[in-house]
């Protein structure tokens, strides 16, 4: 679809749903003349929802966009009220105190925080909180009839996958942008070295090796007076219902690259995972290491490995072997047999702020990006690994997606008062899945 400018604002101040029930379900394509009101700006208001420190990065590359489209924030909203300070502080310091136009009645807290950013008069929204929320942000963001870039993951369990994929049709029915925080599929180097391997020059891509392996992340220590809840939400990427563990989380980006090279999802996986250092009572549920086979329709073999254990051998990478040669896709180098180098991509790299200057030249070349679908399936792959290494069964994507076991019900939670999807046990550990045992109820992990 191609619009203006300025009908791409006036599409996303006035469209709407009848409904949240009505997601998924088969609607006219709206017209975006007779949904669309006048405005007195081309300016695209930008409200923030999850101000952490990705929600604080993206906006700031939103409002820095080289894609001629003035972008100015207007509404924010965080679980905590010192995070939203923080986050604004350095929004005004990293784009400009004229870019950042929040007013007191703008800025907003707790659980439902997305609700009154999203009754505001922002036109777009960035979604940025832990990723176990998006199908509901987002969800309610197209209900609200605003444009959307959010982060990835955009799930953690297929009830939420399944979700999100019913939005995006929605919104492309409305006209409603929406960009996905994958960024390789932005960056000149990757795309020129995915269309190389595309044009045949090492041959049939016959399997693929990935890799998300480092030292791992922070721990917030938990404090004197904290709920439950608070301690998960201080400590979210250490719980499957808000992270999906770091298979999810992180290592998405290495398995999205293959997908999008071969233009396709993995029809089977299976694996292994555990945890050796991730033994503590700070050390939540998800394991510290993951190795899964992932096989495609045509046979394309995908080797995925990530771990988070320090001193051990890091790598953020994916590779690609044909018939006539290998490349490293992450360094923009493709070698021959021989191993000689026959390709080695110049172009830049930056995807966080190439993702948003794409998005706004797409805009303001009148078209409507919508990248929700490979968004929500490259998602659904990762979280397809998880559920093979801790069952230790191979899992079937078409049993997988299908699934109906939903880690935590996001719509019922309304204060950290609330009683936490997961509870600790005796000891102040954790529930941990151990593959090979209970392998229907583990997916509930």
């Amino acid at each position: 679809m191609e619009v203006s400018r300025r009908k791409f604002i006036e599409t996303g101040a006035k469209a709407t749903l009848i409904g949240s029930a009505a997601i998924g379900a088969t609607l006219p394509k709206l017209s975006l003349a007779k949904s669309a009101n006048v405005v007195g700006s081309d300016t695209i208001r930008v409200g923030l929802i999850g101000a952490g420190g990705r929600g604080t990065g993206a906006a700031v590359q939103a409002i820095k966009n080289k894609g001629g489209v003035n972008v100015e924030l207007v509404a924010i909203g965080d679980v905590f009220e010192n995070r939203m300070n923080t986050s604004l502080e350095g929004i005004s310091k990293e784009a400009g105190n004229e870019k950042v136009n929040v007013p007191e009645g703008n800025r907003f807290t707790g659980f439902d925080c997305y609700k009154k950013v999203l009754d505001t008069n922002c036109n777009m929204v960035i979604l940025t909180t832990p990723p176990g929320f998006r199908p509901l942000h987002f969800e309610a963001a197209i209900n609200a009839g605003k444009h959307v870039f959010m982060e990835k993951p955009v799930a953690v369990d297929a009830p939420g996958v399944r979700r999100v994929l019913a939005a995006g049709e929605i919104a492309a029915q409305k006209g409603l942008v929406v960009q996905v925080g994958l960024q390789r599929r932005h960056e000149e180097a990757y795309r020129e070295t995915i269309a190389a391997l595309r044009d045949g020059i090492i041959g049939d891509l016959i399997c693929s090796r990935v890799y998300w392996n480092n030292p791992g992340v922070w721990v917030n220590a938990r404090q004197p007076g904290q709920t439950e809840l608070e301690y998960q939400m201080k400590n979210w990427y250490y719980f499957n219902w808000m992270c999906g563990d770091h298979i999810v989380e992180q290592h998405i980006h290495n398995t999205d690259v293959i997908n999008w090279l071969l233009n396709d999802y993995p029809k089977s996986a299976n694996g292994m995972g555990g945890r050796q250092v991730r033994v503590h009572k700070d050390s939540g549920q998800i394991f510290d290491h993951h190795s899964v086979e992932y096989t495609y329709a045509n046979g394309h073999k995908m080797f995925s490995q990530c771990r988070h254990m320090p001193d051990c051998w890091s790598e953020v990478a994916e590779f690609v072997h044909g018939s006539n040669g290998w490349a490293d896709v992450s360094g923009g180098k493709i070698y021959d047999k021989n191993g000689k180098k026959v390709f080695h991509s110049k172009g830049s790299r930056g995807g966080h702020q190439q993702e948003h200057h794409n998005m706004f030249k797409d805009i303001a070349d009148g078209k409507v990006p919508n990248e929700t679908e490979h968004g929500a399936k490259s998602t659904m792959v990762s979280i397809m690994g998880r559920l093979a290494t801790y069952t230790g069964v191979e899992i079937d994507w078409e049993k997988a997606i299908n699934s109906q076991i939903a880690l935590a019900d996001f719509d019922k939670l309304t204060s950290f008062d609330d009683v936490a999807p997961v509870q600790p046990k005796e000891d102040g550990t954790y529930p941990i899945p151990v593959p090979g045992t209970g392998k229907k109820d583990i997916i509930d992990f």
